[in-house]
């Protein structure tokens, strides 16, 4: 059985730790991930669900990827995470359900499986891709990717590799969900380093 965990009061814990280990006040986080004070606060509070959007945002505020910030809001993972008890988050503005496969771990290495709903779209940041490198395998459906200027065409068995931090576009135009995984190297995390 699939584990749909409730993580926003424990990401906004975890935000809040972030925020704060750094010395940074909420003005400065806003400021840095380029949002309202007012919603930083909301999703401290857990009062907000925040969007896939807005965790890269304060993912690339903070120099982490969103694999990593949501590995740190979870607990109890050991070396070993079976299916059902890896934990999947829903964007509450797409439907977009993100799997973390990959256990938590200081690996520099992530695997998240995602399903993109039926004509669903997600904007991320460039800012969440300002540390990584990335690889996108599709395995069912057809995933449509803007990377910057280029759009790119994928369907089941494709993979593609992501090109310097530009903004991104994750979208599902037909009218099946389309199953894809991501394999993300962190390449230096953690140190608040935005491009």
């Amino acid at each position: 059985m699939q584990r749909v965990i409730d993580i926003d009061a424990q990401l906004g814990a975890r935000i809040r730790i972030e925020r704060k280990n750094r010395g940074w006040s909420l003005n400065e986080l806003a400021e840095r991930a380029a949002i309202s004070r007012a919603m930083v606060a909301k999703v401290e509070a857990g009062q907000s669900s925040p969007t896939a959007n807005l965790l890269g945002k304060l993912s690339g505020a903070f120099g982490l990827t969103i694999s990593t910030l949501m590995s740190r809001a979870e607990s109890g993972q050991g070396r070993l995470v079976r299916w059902a008890d890896q934990p999947v988050w829903v964007d509450p503005e797409s439907g977009y359900v993100r799997r973390q496969v990959s256990p938590a771990s200081d690996m520099p290495f992530d695997l998240v499986h995602v399903t993109l709903p039926a004509g669903a779209r997600v904007e991320m940041p460039a800012s969440a891709y300002a540390f990584l490198r990335q690889v996108i395998w599709v395995l069912e459906g057809e995933l449509i990717f803007v990377e910057g200027g280029v759009r790119h065409v994928l369907r089941a068995g494709d993979c593609l590799e992501l090109g310097p931090p530009a903004e991104c576009g994750f979208g599902n135009e037909s009218a099946d969900p389309c199953v894809y995984v991501v394999a993300l190297l962190r390449t230096h995390e953690g140190r608040g380093i935005l491009s």
